[in-house]
């Protein structure tokens, strides 16, 4: 279990008091008038318009601009299983984040339950509430059962943003980094280290941008997964039908051989020796927090361009470039769920924002870029019309 010391006079700490979070009024309440208009006697009648119509919360109601920012605590950061009240600090976080860039409400919804069953049940009974659901820091394999299943059960948009936001800002930056060598994404060999919710959603994000799944190989603590692999199932069982072709085994040191790509989201630790195995001009997306697969100056003798998780390094993966506009053009769309073809027009107009700046340090735009939020929105937005997933 991870361990810290409290220090009221840490900067960290100090910035945390209190929390993050607070709820404002978008309304005056400063006379008799407005509390009738705001609460009763005149709020009656928007309710029983609403009874009339359900349609009418998206217009009457928060519901069309927020979002339940979900977790069970399981997967925190890198600190793993460290529980529901602790993971509260990063929900808090992320609802932040979701109101600086994306400008929507977000509600951090920590559950004392790990059991899918009642997590699923709890999610649908609070959907009432949100215009869709953000799910966070929930463990695999559990989460891609609980994802599948709630956007089975919801007319609002689900998305585990450990997966799908990671994995869109993955394909952002893999389209830009091969520009900038002048390579196709067909003709890249990729090697995923790490086949957990990251891996996985990765890898799928990928091969639906354009890499072709047979020159895939992913690993994770075993190995290379393929079809030498007895007993693989869900996820893995599917990677290894469809990455892979080559029938490589081992270890990461095989999956690397003469490979153009490495996305590390594992949390391991990859020697010198792999990185070095890589071809010439290659790419190493080394993504684990706060201690990347492959130490950045390492990685930078052997390939052409080097990006982390980490904000003091160039070319910061990170997922605030992709889910607050995600769920803006999601919400203004209001769709009733998150396609395949969304993520990759997110992941598209993520990498147009910086089209014309692209040099080795710079794949991404920076996180806190102004233009990033919008673009994304537009852009999933209207891949939500063409799926006929949009109601707006």
């Amino acid at each position: 279990m991870p361990t810290s010391t409290v220090d009221p006079a840490d900067p960290v700490f100090r910035r945390h008091v209190g929390g993050k979070l607070a709820v404002a009024s978008t309304v005056p309440l400063a006379s008799r008038d407005d509390l009738s208009l705001a609460y009763t006697p005149g709020v009656a009648r928007v309710c029983e318009a609403i009874a009339a119509d359900p349609a009418l919360v998206n217009d009457y109601t928060w519901v069309s601009n927020a979002v339940a920012v979900v977790t069970d605590g399981s997967a925190v950061l890198g600190l793993g299983n460290i529980g529901p009240r602790a993971a509260l600090p990063v929900m808090e976080g992320k609802a932040v984040l979701f109101k600086q860039f994306g400008g929507v409400d977000a509600v951090p919804i920590c559950l004392d339950t790990q059991d899918t069953e009642e997590i699923i049940a709890t999610v649908v009974a609070l959907a009432p509430s949100f215009g869709g659901i953000n799910l966070e820091d929930i463990s695999a394999p559990r989460c891609f059962e609980i994802e599948r299943r709630l956007d089975e059960a919801l007319s609002i948009p689900v998305f585990h943003d450990d997966q799908h936001g990671t994995a869109i800002v993955v394909l952002a930056a893999l389209r830009n980094a091969a520009t900038l060598l002048d390579r196709k994404l067909g003709d890249l060999r990729v090697a995923v280290s790490g086949a957990g919710a990251a891996g996985v959603a990765v890898t799928r994000m990928l091969v639906a941008g354009g890499v072709d799944p047979k020159r895939v190989v992913v690993c994770d603590s075993r190995g290379i997964i393929g079809r030498h692999r007895d007993g693989l199932t869900g996820a893995k069982a599917d990677l290894a039908e469809t990455t892979n072709a080559d029938g490589r085994t081992g270890e990461i040191t095989e999956a690397l051989r003469e490979a153009d790509v490495l996305v590390g989201v594992s949390g391991g630790s990859i020697p010198e020796a792999a990185v070095a195995g890589m071809a010439p001009g290659g790419i190493v997306f080394a993504l684990a927090n706060p201690t990347p697969e492959v130490d950045p100056a390492v990685a930078a003798r052997h390939v052409s361009v080097v990006a982390t998780g980490r904000s003091d390094h160039p070319n910061q993966i990170n997922n605030v470039l992709a889910f607050p506009g995600v769920f803006r053009g999601a919400l203004t769309a209001r769709a009733t769920r998150i396609t395949d073809n969304m993520k990759v027009a997110a992941a598209d107009a993520i990498a147009a924002v910086v089209d014309g700046e692209l040099s080795a340090d710079a794949i991404v735009p920076s996180p806190l870029d102004p233009r990033v939020a919008p673009a994304v929105a537009e852009a999933v937005a209207e891949a939500a019309r063409r799926d006929g997933v949009a109601r707006a």
